[in-house]
């Protein structure tokens, strides 16, 4: 089912059904927010990596970033 189209009731039922009931005056901002979410994540899905290295590749101790120096706050 499309987020877009996920409606108050939708949204309640969702989260009671992961075990997260929620109370009734919750239900819209919930659904607001999955929508929001969604609207996101489909913007991400678009995005064309290509030869991007995945995270677990990436290591902040790699020789080629510069330490920044230290100042001493005498």
């Amino acid at each position: 089912m499309p987020t877009d189209d996920l409606t108050p009731p939708e949204a309640a039922r969702w989260a009671a059904r992961a075990g997260l009931p929620l109370a009734e005056d919750r239900h819209a901002r919930v659904a607001a927010t999955a929508r929001h979410i969604h609207s996101v994540v489909s913007v991400l899905r678009e995005l064309d990596f290509g030869d991007v290295p995945p995270a677990a590749a990436y290591s902040a101790h790699s020789d080629h970033f510069a330490e920044e120096p230290r100042h001493d706050a005498s």
